[in-house]
């Protein structure tokens, strides 16, 4: 049984490394890599990632269309559409994990699985941008930016 588990964990890194080792990986290879440990790491909630985001370890990437983002945006958070993503990959910071968001998380969860395949560490955010504004209202938007100023 012991032998087994460590078989599961070695097979589990090895997929891991294959998916996050900064190396771009096809779509068939992640496709045949995909299991339940993926499923879990493709994700992140709010307060997650507004934890690692005041550590300094994640970017977060709002991938809407400009004429959304015109409409409302977050001044933490740095905007590249999606259609505008592939050409504007050297602005990403490969040292971070890069959280991508959208209102819900569609486009989201497409730009997460481009990120991946590319070799950057990505999770796409679970409850979207508008999870987001409710969460960070009233004291949670105060409390939030004065530990950002601290």
């Amino acid at each position: 049984m012991v032998k087994n588990g460590v078989l599961a964990l070695l097979c589990l890194l090895l997929m891991t490394t294959q998916v996050y080792a900064g190396e771009s990986v096809s779509f068939e290879n992640y496709l045949k890599a995909f299991d339940y440990q993926e499923r879990r790491n493709m994700k992140i909630g709010i307060q997650e990632m507004l934890h690692l985001y005041k550590q300094g370890s994640v970017q977060i990437i709002d991938i809407r269309f400009r004429e959304e983002h015109q409409v409302y945006s977050f001044g933490f958070i740095k905007h590249i559409p999606l259609n505008e993503l592939p050409d504007r990959l050297k602005e990403l910071d490969r040292s971070k994990i890069i959280v991508t968001v959208c209102p819900h998380y569609d486009r989201a969860e497409i730009a997460r699985t481009f990120l991946t395949l590319k070799g950057y560490q990505s999770k796409y955010l679970v409850e979207g941008l508008l999870g987001l504004a409710d969460y960070l209202r009233g004291d949670r938007a105060k409390d939030f930016i004065h530990e950002m100023t601290q």
